[in-house]
């Protein structure tokens, strides 16, 4: 399969971009650390040996899912010590550092004051790590909608129709001659803008839950003159029972609902019999050892509790996969048990997300 990327790229561009995303890495951990210092979860660690997060929410009485968010960003930032992702341990050389404010020169742990969320939003996540209920994207502010089209828009906008689409049996050929899609968890708009404009005979509708993502997208396809797409506030539940689409896409969003395996079943009534969903998700590894290879590990848990766990814990009785939560073994799993047959993986050298192509 052709990759997006050319083979004779500069590398250098590769490197370039690799420290820039550790910058934003250390925004994220930053804010980690905050929450740490803020909530005592250092110094419940100090001195207690190796400790699994069921043992750290007996001693702190905070929920366990949240808990171990927080303790796998910890140790993927090398600022915890655990050898498989269950038991973590604060190293002696760490209480100077992050513990002991009364009695050390080292102390460091008040530099950091949560500055990757506003301050109201660092408020909410603190009390979640109480309360167990985490903020939806609305919660955060509409600065958010912004960031997310931002952050996720240029891969869209320039691998979704000229490389992943035509990879797809059959996909470009609807499209051209005229084809139903739906957007699910469609953000800003980016996909179905992008898809509208190069595909003038097909029809599009966007569903997300954000307010605020809806109406950046809405004035999104004002802008670009898109007249075949329309836009609903509404989630995977909504979506019509008729069989009418011949392609539903869920781009990076599938690990932050809050019920996934509802939102497949939604998918499968939606798509029509011969019809194809597209999911890109997160390059998750199937366990703790596969996932220390990335080297933007502590960024992806810490993300994780900033928005999509988050996200996926808005609800009473919510998934809580979270961003690493949905692994290809556990993806197919969740599309067989919603009543797909066909299960193919894709990989676009897109260096956070593998594709999936499946069908009923």
């Amino acid at each position: 399969m052709s990759s997006f990327f050319d083979s004779s790229i500069d590398e250098q561009v590769g490197l370039y971009a690799f420290q820039v995303w550790t910058y934003k890495q250390g925004e994220v951990v930053a804010l980690m650390i905050h929450l740490g210092d803020r909530l005592g979860l250092y110094r419940s660690l100090a001195g207690a040996g190796p400790v699994t997060p069921a043992e750290l929410s007996s001693r702190t009485g905070f929920h366990e899912r949240w808990l171990q968010e927080w303790l796998r960003s910890q140790a993927a930032a090398g600022l915890l010590r655990s050898e498989d992702g269950a038991h973590f341990e604060l190293p002696v050389e760490a209480e100077p550092v992050l513990v002991d404010e009364g009695s050390s020169l080292w102390f460091a742990a008040g530099a950091f004051r949560g500055a990757a969320a506003a301050p109201e939003v660092v408020d909410r996540l603190a009390e979640a790590f109480a309360t167990g209920r985490g903020l939806t994207y609305d919660d955060q502010g509409p600065s958010v909608a912004h960031a997310v089209e931002r952050m996720l828009g240029p891969w869209t906008r320039l691998a979704l129709v000229p490389t992943v689409l035509p990879a797809l049996d059959g996909v470009a050929r609807w499209l051209n001659d005229g084809a139903h899609v739906a957007d699910v968890g469609c953000g800003a708009g980016v996909a179905v803008i992008t898809m509208a404009r190069a595909f003038p005979r097909s029809s599009f509708d966007g569903f997300d839950p954000s307010e605020h993502a809806i109406r950046l997208a809405r004035q999104r396809a004002a802008e670009a003159g898109a007249g075949n797409v329309s836009f609903h506030i509404d989630g995977a539940a909504d979506l019509p029972r008729d069989g009418r689409y011949d392609l539903v896409l869920t781009l990076d969003c599938l690990h932050d609902m809050p019920r996934p395996d509802e939102a497949a079943a939604a998918i499968r009534r939606a798509v029509r019999e011969d019809g194809t969903w597209l999911i890109k998700e997160i390059r998750a590894g199937e366990s703790w050892e596969e996932n220390r290879r990335n080297p933007v590990l502590a960024m992806m848990y810490g993300t994780s509790l900033l928005s999509c766990m988050s996200s996926a814990l808005s609800e009473p009785g919510g998934a809580g996969l979270g961003t690493l939560g949905l692994p290809p073994s556990r993806l197919e799993a969740l599309c067989r048990q919603a009543g797909f047959t066909r299960f193919l993986r894709h990989d676009f050298d897109d260096p956070a997300n593998l594709y999936y192509e499946v069908r009923p």
